[in-house]
């Protein structure tokens, strides 16, 4: 069975405008792939969609086998549980250390401190950061900022990973660096999927692609 599905999903925004139309796909359970178009094409809202912050005006979307379309509002956080979501404008914590950054989920769901300190250590050192969990985030480097949020991602260990343009802002060898932390975590049966309009990047990764134009999926 999927573990994203899409029939016939539309989203329009107050205004009329329609970011997605009758958009149909689904995602294989452990399989990587990248989501790409042009600026304002509707990646992002896709994204949205699989994760509840934005609700579909028509169609089905199914996440974990549940109907995210009808979902109610209670049941939202304990979906979100088993997602990690990188998108753009995620704000790191500059008044607390790194290690509290990549704690603050489990801390939200209320997790013991002992587990959650573990978890978050486990996290941090698969991106390479626990030897700066002491650290400010401002003191990070571009790309180790990058991975201080994929920590934070992972850090619940989700079965699904949404990546919204996660290498835009870094150089080749951060993006290189971003890149095989995703493809390791989808080694390990994680679901990842990527938004991203860098046609370099795809070519070199030569995963299946999502193609979206102007709200439509080619």
């Amino acid at each position: 069975m999927a573990i994203i599905s899409f029939s016939q999903v539309s989203k329009r925004y107050p205004g009329g405008f329609e970011a997605l139309k009758a958009v149909s796909f689904a995602v294989e359970p452990g399989e990587m792939l990248f989501l790409t178009g042009h600026s304002g094409a509707g990646k992002t809202t896709l994204l949205k969609l699989i994760a509840a912050i934005e609700r579909p005006n028509g169609g089905t979307v199914l996440v974990n086998g549940q109907n995210v379309s009808a979902m109610r509002a209670s049941a939202i956080p304990y979906l979100r549980r088993h997602l990690g979501l990188v998108f753009q404008g995620q704000k790191l914590l500059y008044d607390r250390s790194v290690f509290d950054n990549a704690m603050l989920p489990l801390v939200v769901t209320g997790q013991p401190y002992r587990e959650a300190a573990r978890r978050a250590r486990a996290a941090l050192d698969k991106v390479g950061l626990l030897e700066r969990e002491k650290a400010n985030p401002v003191t990070l480097s571009g790309g180790e900022q990058q991975r201080l949020c994929v920590a934070r991602a992972v850090v619940n260990r989700p079965a699904i990973l949404l990546a919204d343009e996660p290498t835009a802002s870094l150089d080749a060898a951060y993006a290189d660096e971003i890149m095989e932390m995703f493809s390791a975590f989808n080694q390990v049966g994680v679901t990842v999927l990527l938004a991203t309009h860098d046609q370099q990047l795809i070519g070199k990764w030569r995963k299946r692609v999502l193609m979206l134009y102007r709200g439509k999926l080619l």
